[in-house]
């Protein structure tokens, strides 16, 4: 029996877009789905990007319709539920390809000619399929009604949601400076990091990457620092005063600040690659370092809880304390607010920046490990040479802190570059654009 293939594509507020045209398939014949152009269900790459190239096929079996996932990184599923063999389908059935992936309907529509008629469709049912250009849906005067998932994958729902927490928590706070300075340096942070992880394109818990981030915090405020001081301001040259001259200074910067911070922030990378040797390949890629990508995500989060708690913890404090003595409070309040903001934002071109190149050089030790010394002690090098140098030159010129800063973040840029291209699961990095 042959069975005509209509697969079409309802686009966001309801408006049709054909994605093939109609095919015609004898007994046999199937349609493959995936983002390769040579499927039959050629997905738009840049779209869907947890969909796999060849991700899942639709074929006529003994008993109907089936589906098959073919390999994919991010699985197939029936009404939410991972397929792991063909699974016969039936009218009505959802599927979707990836757990946050596309959702399509499957449906048969019997014809007077004996011919089933197979429509997939993403985002609404089959009826809108026939609908024309005089009708109106419920899911077009209410298009929130048929978002489902996509309001929270493509349209930022969540941070969208947490600017408004934060904007009501704010106000809620005026009056208050150490509340109000904490809401801005949390949400700051948060989208200086947000915009790293974009950068990156690999998902990972928020959990692991807050834990990386609390445990750096944590080190910080323990007698574990003074372990660190001891040994890279004591026993190693990192205790050298500003009036030694430039060389003394940046040897001074290079162990006490450089060296001695950027290790202190690889604990947590390093930690969760040790955690991560525990579980099976597919968890070690979601918890622990398997990768590049993994390193600097990990790097980064760890570097965020680091400027948190030196801004909040150190220089809003002492310049609100130094101003207060010598004009008012409130003259004092509002210079910390303003030294606030540029260290917290500028923390992309610095602590992220290095920790986050740091991190790089660690998880391309794990892809390399019989070049692992080589590899980690380059990184650590030229991450503490970098964190020395922004700290030398900002004595001296501004102009010089800029362009440390841009090479800075070109670093943390190329390395994220590198390590998408990198990774073992490149085709499915959501930030990865693969050309037809």
């Amino acid at each position: 029996m042959q069975h005509m293939v209509s697969i079409r594509q309802i686009a966001t507020g309801g408006v049709l877009t054909p994605l093939l045209p109609e095919l015609t398939l004898a007994a046999g014949q199937e349609v493959i789905i995936g983002r390769e152009p040579s499927c039959q269900l050629a997905l738009d790459p840049n779209l869907y990007t947890m969909v796999s190239r060849r991700h899942a096929v639709v074929r006529p079996g003994d008993q109907g319709w089936e589906v098959n996932d073919l390999g994919s990184a991010n699985g197939t599923y029936v009404n939410g539920k991972l397929i792991d063999q063909s699974t016969v389908l039936k009218a009505g059935d959802h599927l979707t390809f990836g757990e946050d992936g596309p959702e399509f309907s499957f449906e048969v529509q019997p014809n007077p000619a004996s011919i089933s008629t197979v429509a997939i469709d993403l985002g609404e049912s089959v009826a809108n399929l026939k609908s024309d250009e005089s009708s109106l849906t419920l899911t077009q005067l209410f298009p929130i009604a048929a978002t489902g998932k996509d309001l929270s994958n493509k349209a930022f729902l969540v941070p969208g949601v947490l600017t408004v927490i934060c904007v009501v928590s704010m106000f809620a706070s005026i009056g208050e400076p150490v509340f109000f300075n904490f809401l801005v340096s949390a949400y700051l942070a948060g989208a200086a990091y947000f915009y790293i992880y974009q950068l990156c394109g690999k998902r990972k818990p928020w959990w692991v990457l807050l834990s990386a981030a609390m445990l750096t915090i944590f080190m910080l405020v323990t007698p574990i620092i003074d372990l660190f001081i001891l040994v890279f301001r004591e026993i190693l040259p990192g205790g050298l005063y500003e009036d030694s001259g430039i060389i003394s200074l940046f040897i001074g910067m290079f162990f006490g600040a450089g060296l001695m911070e950027e290790v202190l922030k690889a604990i947590p990378v390093f930690l969760f690659y040790f955690v991560g040797l525990k579980f099976s390949a597919a968890k070690r890629s979601k918890i622990g370092v398997a990768e590049p990508l993994d390193g600097i995500l990990i790097g980064t989060a760890s570097a965020v809880g680091f400027t948190l708690l030196e801004t909040l913890g150190q220089y809003v404090p002492n310049i609100i304390s130094e101003v207060s003595m010598q004009a008012d409070a409130s003259t004092g309040e509002l210079l910390g607010l303003q030294l606030l903001i540029p260290r917290i934002l500028g923390s992309v071109a610095g602590h992220m920046a290095y920790s986050g190149y740091f991190g790089y050089f660690i998880g391309l030790s794990v892809l390399k490990p019989s070049k692992r010394w080589t590899i980690l002690i380059i990184g650590c090098l030229t991450s503490s040479l970098l964190h020395a140098l922004w700290n030398t030159v900002g004595s001296y010129s501004s102009i010089l802190l800029t362009v440390v800063g841009v090479f800075s973040y070109a670093f943390l840029a190329a390395a994220i570059l590198k390590a998408r291209a990198l990774s073992p699961n490149r085709s499915d990095n959501f930030a990865t654009r693969i050309a037809k």
